[in-house]
Order: C-alpha cells, then sequence, then structure tokens
C-alpha cells in the first residue's frame, strides 16, 4: 500500500465520522418533545402557606447529600 492510499482512506475514515456525527446532532435536534408528559397537572396550592413535601425526590436528594 502506497502513502498516498492510506491519506486517503484516513481522509474518508473522518469524513465519514463526521458526517454521521453532524447526522446524529442533527436528528436530536429535530427530534419533538412528548405533549402529554409536558402538560402533567399541577397540584393545588396549600391553604395555609407551606407547600414543603417530602417526596421520593427529596429524599433521594437528601441520601446524596450524606457525608
Amino acid at each position: 500500500m502506497t502513502p498516498t492510499q492510506t491519506k486517503a482512506s484516513r481522509r474518508g475514515f473522518f469524513l465519514t465520522a463526521s458526517a454521521a456525527g453532524a447526522l446524529a446532532a442533527s436528528a436530536t435536534l429535530l427530534k419533538t418533545p412528548d405533549v402529554a408528559a409536558l402538560a402533567a397537572p399541577l397540584k393545588p396550592a396549600p391553604e395555609k402557606g407551606g407547600g414543603y413535601t417530602l417526596s421520593e425526590h427529596v429524599k433521594h436528594y437528601y441520601r446524596t447529600t450524606r457525608v
């Protein structure tokens, strides 16, 4: 194999890899979000103030901050 053939195959590889990356990036940007997930109903506001609830998400956060 000659050096010119090696350079050409490397160029082809990088050209193909960059094209695949650009295609993947554009597919990610064009993906539409799920409207049903975005329109989740909100909880009503508490009548006597407050609003803090110890949800699973909060419990998980507390577990991750333990030293």
